[in-house]
């Protein structure tokens, strides 16, 4: 799935097992941190606009699912960010929730463009090769199915942002936040109005 659901799906378990944004905040990154090992892409580019060559996604395709696309990476990730948390024990138990379910989104839904290019989950790696976990039914990255869950889980942050008080925005910034927040709900009191 696009690091977009995976963002707002994590905050959005966030949203419903926390009470504070720090600890907010660490489960949604727990959700998409997975991602850091497709930085391979970076180093691609950068190599092809330096050698003039046609990028190749070396790295890229080396890497991305590799190194924390499992266990030790969800372990790792989990630990690191219960560090610093209010709450560790939580944040840790829903770090792993949000990074595993970064994975099964990942299963379900992350095939190229051909019914051929799976992207597989190593569940081991980097430490063991095995298991490795891949479903023939994946479904594109850019297909149907992820656009239509993104859209469903975009609504339900903006209802949980309307009945909370605050939104996936906080992660990054929360005076963005409470700016967001004061505009949406204006737009839900005029459209209550209207009604």
């Amino acid at each position: 799935m696009s690091p977009g659901a995976h963002f707002i799906g994590s905050w959005l378990v966030a949203s419903v097992t926390t009470d504070n944004p720090r600890d907010r905040r660490l489960i949604t990154l727990a959700g998409i941190l997975p991602d850091l090992d497709g930085l391979g892409m970076v180093v691609d580019v950068a190599k092809s606009l330096i050698s003039g060559q046609e990028t190749t996604f070396h790295y890229y395709q080396k890497f991305h699912h590799l190194w924390l696309h499992g266990w030790p990476g969800a372990l790792i990730v989990a630990l690191l960010l219960a560090g610093f948390a209010r709450h560790r024990r939580r944040v840790a138990i829903w770090c792993l929730v949000t990074f595993h379910l970064h994975l099964l989104c990942d299963l379900l839904g992350s095939r190229g463009p051909s019914p051929s290019d799976l992207w597989p989950i190593c569940y081991g790696e980097p430490l063991f090769r095995h298991p490795v976990w891949f479903w023939k039914g994946q479904w594109r990255l850019d297909g149907w199915q992820n656009a239509c869950i993104f859209l469903v889980i975009f609504a339900l942050a903006l209802w949980v942002t309307v009945k909370r008080g605050y939104s996936f925005i906080e992660v990054v910034s929360q005076r963005a936040d409470s700016i967001f927040v004061g505009v949406l709900r204006k737009w839900c009191e005029r459209f209550r109005s209207h009604s």
